[in-house]
């Protein structure tokens, strides 16, 4: 009972952590700055007839835009995620919603992960921590969370450093792979797995695959560091110390991009993680990615009590992408998946 009384609790200070201290990994990068479109001169195409438009689980989304996973479970954060879906709406992103273990075990705070009801035709994903399955967590509670989100898939994200630093972490992570494939096949929507900030490289991707896997978050290294978010959390002088030591722990988001993206299907891959300009979805894409998710660097905006500020942050990526593809000279997201204009950065 004790952990379950801190899981709320948990979550504010997360997004207080996350708005009010440096937590991004500070020697290592996303990987996206050692890559650089090939300027196109004459681009044969007319800016006004650039499309963002894609698919993602059966829906025509506005752009190939996510906003990731972040938070929920509390008044604070649940009027956090009710602006996020509200300008993802208005834009035609996919959302993801935080972590909804605080939904299973506390009904009362449900509410803070629906947003359904303004934001009803895009792309909704609920999300549930995979090493909670060694921890009691059935295939009926994570078909409960869908019906409470009314979701359009499951994420199921790993956190194996974020757990081991956390005060209250869940370590067990042995046999974890057989119960995240039995998720899989049970579920009546797509199960998605991802990262929270460390990646997923090739090799387990197509594990994941395997294992029936929809998708896939690589949420790479150089964004927000949940190791350094726990350090400021942690009562342990030996382990905030500890932390000191993996500020270039992961793998960049870039290096997951090129690890994974001839293994595995179209539509199965989406990226994250440093992500903080539509010039970095424009590269994630050209790299392979499907989807290219932000996370931390839209929690200022969402953080504020309008949403317009919010709407008008997600204005700005797409803008950004659109500005990039203009000037390689392509005209939709396809074109982009299959350019020869993005080069590696000669050292």
């Amino acid at each position: 009972m004790l952990e379950q009384k801190q899981t709320p609790k948990r979550k504010n200070e997360h997004i207080e952590i996350a708005l009010n201290k440096d937590v991004t990994g500070k020697k290592v990068t996303s990987g996206f700055e050692r890559y650089r479109f090939l300027h196109q001169a004459l681009p044969e195409i007319d800016f006004s007839e650039i499309s963002l438009s894609t698919r993602f689980l059966g829906k025509r989304m506005k752009a190939p835009l996510l906003i990731s996973s972040m938070t929920g479970g509390t008044k604070e954060t649940g009027e956090i995620n009710k602006r996020l879906a509200v300008a993802a709406q208005q834009r035609g992103w996919a959302v993801g919603l935080g972590s909804g273990r605080a939904a299973i075990e506390y009904p009362e705070v449900a509410e803070t992960f629906q947003v359904r009801s303004v934001a009803p035709d895009i792309p909704l994903l609920a999300n549930l921590g995979a090493v909670q399955l060694n921890y009691g967590v059935s295939v009926d509670d994570c078909r409960r969370l869908v019906e409470i989100v009314e979701a359009d898939a499951l994420i199921l994200h790993l956190n194996p450093m974020q757990e081991v630093f956390q005060p209250e972490g869940n370590t067990r992570f042995r046999g974890l792979l057989s119960k995240i494939e039995k998720v899989c096949r049970a579920l009546e929507v797509p199960v998605g797995i991802k990262e929270v900030g460390s990646g997923i490289d090739g090799d387990l991707a197509v594990k994941l695959y395997n294992a029936g896997a929809a998708f896939i978050d690589v949420a790479g290294a150089g964004g927000t560091s949940w190791i350094q978010v726990e350090k400021y959390r942690s009562k342990k002088p030996l382990l905030k110390e500890a932390a000191e030591s993996f500020l270039d722990w992961g793998i960049p988001t870039a290096d997951c991009l090129i690890g994974i993206r001839k293994k595995v299907p179209q539509g199965f891959l989406i990226a994250s993680g440093g992500l903080s300009s539509g010039v970095d979805a424009a590269k994630a894409i050209a790299l392979g990615a499907d989807l290219a998710g932000f996370g931390r660097s839209l929690l200022p905006a969402a953080a504020r009590k309008s949403a317009d500020a919010m709407v008008a942050r997600l204005e700005k990526i797409e803008l950004e992408l659109k500005l990039a593809m203009f000037g390689i000279g392509v005209a939709d997201v396809t074109e982009l998946k299959k350019t020869n204009r993005l080069t590696a950065v000669r050292d």
